[in-house]
């Protein structure tokens, strides 16, 4: 007899509601791995008032600290990518480095942090924005990117350690229990930290190397645009879903570029754009161009 049952071809990886909306030109900060420098540039190109990484690319939780340390603003969400829980280590000094600055290796050690050191400086990071802006929601990622240099099975186990420390935060920051650690994952009950699976949804959602980059280790523009759409349909408000809607097709008409510049056509198409250009900013007074 034939089944009438749908077959799934795939696992489809569940994302936690979060206890906050993100809203149309959201004040953000994004630190960490390359990875939130792309899903950042997302943000930045809808705009969102949203500062990513202002002191450089950082991979491991010391360095995510340091630059939270270093910035001054205030932003109400904040996200965190980890992409290693490998450090350097000034020899002379003993301070963990966010850049060797193309200086001799024998100056520095390189170390691995554990689960309990990675969680304490990711505690110190969500303690610190907290103590700046009560009302501050930060959201933890781990980056999908592979580091080869380490070895895949090496890389695996640094991932596996940024995992761990960034669950132990979050169940910490709510008083839960290790037995309670399971409601992590479907409820991010943390009060001003929740975890979005980006590492999960390329490695076992997507799961194919068509969602990766030449070099086949970092995600490709595709797995990046799915991965902003999760975001957009699980963290963003109506409102802010509603303003992408809107500016969609005002910001592929900006970024046309036409044959002829200076044809009759080119001015026509846009003196019509920036007509609706203005009559967004009139809907949205903070939006600017």
């Amino acid at each position: 007899m034939f089944s009438c049952l749908r077959m799934e071809f795939r696992t489809i990886v569940d994302i936690p509601k979060p206890r906050f909306q993100i809203e149309p030109f959201e004040e953000m900060l994004f630190v960490g791995s390359c990875f939130a420098d792309s899903i950042g540039q997302r943000f930045v190109e809808n705009k969102f008032r949203a500062t990513v990484n202002p002191y450089g690319t950082m991979y491991n939780p010391a360095s995510v600290l340091h630059t939270v340390e270093r910035f001054e603003g205030t932003p109400r969400v904040v996200f965190i990518t980890l992409g290693t829980n490998h450090v350097y280590r000034l020899k002379e000094t003993g301070e963990i480095v966010d850049n060797c600055q193309k200086r001799p290796a024998a100056l520095f050690q390189e170390e691995e942090l554990t689960v309990d050191e990675c969680a304490d400086y990711l505690r110190q990071t969500v303690e610190l924005l907290c103590r700046r802006r009560p009302d501050v929601h930060v959201v933890f990622t781990v980056s999908p990117i592979r580091y080869r240099k380490y070895g895949y099975h090496e890389s695996q186990l640094s991932k596996a350690t940024l995992l761990l420390a960034v669950d132990k935060v979050c169940i910490g920051l709510n008083g839960l229990s290790r037995t309670s650690q399971a409601r992590v994952v479907r409820e991010s009950p943390c009060p001003s930290a929740a975890y979005f699976p980006a590492y999960e949804i390329l490695m076992d959602e997507l799961r194919d190397y068509r969602f990766y980059a030449d070099d086949m280790l970092h995600p490709s523009s595709q797995a990046v645009a799915y991965i902003w759409q999760q975001l957009v349909a699980h963290y963003f408000s109506d409102a802010a879903k509603e303003f992408l809607r809107e500016w969609a097709p005002l910001k592929a008409a900006l970024n046309h570029r036409p044959f002829d510049a200076d044809s009759e056509a080119y001015h026509a198409f846009m003196d019509k754009t920036m007509l609706k250009v203005a009559e967004l900013q009139k809907k949205y007074p903070t939006f600017a161009l």
